[in-house]
């Protein structure tokens, strides 16, 4: 399991150290940092598929996602006036995360073989070169693979630093890889399960993450389409394949389970999956009707429900799922069955809900059971001084963490 998240230099989130828990509600009023902390996870999640960079240079470039205030508040917040100083350190986009040594019961194997080790990395600037088109493309600096909670010298197990890639064994180093591309990640370019097994534990962990952030459901939307239906053990993100994941969940995961969320949301209609020749579509029955209604019928809100159920009862849960505010455009009767669905998904997966809605979090903490409700935490994000800080934390409940240098 995930143990912290830590993120420097992010748009608004200057120096920020955040503690998971089995089920963590992150909350905030707009612009206090909410979508740049989720922005951070797939970020971290990019590196390990290598587009980590193409995803920053997406967002405009390094130059557009770094933190645009001083490099230190200390004065400003003393009440002198916020001016920019002489910096004492690199530009640096610093990212990482740890995980406990000891996953809870009934985590996935990938989530096992990953528990224990921790991953930073550290972007900044390129060195200019002449005749380049590409002098804005942030450059991967150093990359850390470490045992435990915090990335101390004798806790590290693999480090790069530019082109040079080396792994620990025992007291002495030795080179793994020399020449990297500054564009890609070791993650993506040395997993070596003999020489270097720690990258590659930690490459299938990250890639086992899933992120839902909105899905369509206008009149178009992909899952309100008949689709070729095969197995579908994991939902996509748009929801084209809505009606197979639904189906796939009937045929191996908990269908009852899942029809009993249904009703529970919809006073006893059932969702459905009709087929016809190879194509299927959702569908749901519902009582006083003589046929179901086809997805092109349903609800927006009703429509993103579904979806929410059939990535929530995956019959293969991830390491980490993430969810993107999931109550958008749902009524708020809804939200006492989607709090629900989310407590119930929590026993077997780790989920970060990233969250507007105050009576989402209320709802979620009541529908938590004793051993749900330990391992739920709740931060609230605030803005002071353009900076994202957590409500609450001070120096003595901040994570422990320790980013190193170049």
């Amino acid at each position: 399991m995930i143990t912290t998240l830590a993120v420097s230099g992010y748009r608004s989130l200057r120096d920020v150290v955040v503690g998971l828990g089995r089920l963590t509600v992150v909350t905030g009023p707009n612009g206090s940092g909410k979508s740049s902390l989720y922005r951070s996870l797939r970020l971290l999640a990019d590196c390990a598929d290598g587009r980590v960079v193409g995803s920053l240079a997406r967002e405009g470039g390094l130059q557009s996602v770094l933190w645009a205030g001083p490099e230190t508040l200390t004065a400003a917040r003393r009440g002198a006036p916020v001016q920019g100083t002489r910096r004492t350190g690199p530009v640096s986009l610093l990212l990482g995360y740890a995980t406990s040594t000891s996953p809870p019961t009934g985590t996935s194997p990938s989530a096992r073989a990953g528990d224990g080790f921790g991953y930073l990395i550290d972007l900044g600037l390129p060195v200019p070169q002449h005749r380049s088109a590409f002098n804005r493309d942030p450059q991967i600096k150093r990359e850390v693979v470490f045992a435990g909670e915090v990335a101390r010298p004798g806790s590290v197990l693999v480090r790069r630093r530019g082109e040079a890639v080396m792994a620990r064994e025992g007291g002495d180093w030795f080179d793994l890889a020399i020449g990297l591309s500054p564009a890609t990640s070791m993650l993506r370019e040395v997993a070596d399960p003999r020489r270097a097994p720690e990258i590659l534990a930690v490459r299938e962990q990250i890639r086992a993450w899933r992120f839902y952030d909105g899905f369509r459901v206008d009149a178009d939307a992909p899952a309100r389409r008949p689709q070729v239906g095969t197995r579908t053990e994991v939902l996509s993100g748009d929801g084209h394949d809505l009606a197979a994941a639904i189906q796939t969940v009937f045929e191996v995961g908990d269908g009852a389970g899942m029809q009993e969320a249904v009703t529970d949301a919809f006073d006893g209609a059932e969702v459905d999956v009709l087929w016809e020749g190879g194509l299927c579509e959702v569908g749901m029955r519902q009582p006083g009707m003589l046929r179901p209604l086809r997805a092109g019928e349903l609800s927006d809100g009703t429509l993103r429900y579904l979806l929410l159920v059939a990535a929530l009862f995956t019959p293969r849960p991830p390491e980490l799922m993430v969810l993107n505010e999931p109550e958008t455009s749902l009524h708020p009767d809804l939200i006492p069955a989607l709090a629900r669905l989310i407590a119930g998904a929590a026993r077997h997966t780790q989920l970060v809900v990233v969250t507007h809605s105050a009576p989402l979090v209320e709802a979620i903490a009541a529908a938590a059971d004793a051993d749900l409700a330990d391992a739920i935490r709740s931060i609230t994000l605030t803005k002071d001084l353009g900076e994202t800080r957590i409500e609450g934390q001070g120096m003595l409940t901040t994570p422990t963490w320790h980013w190193g240098k170049r």
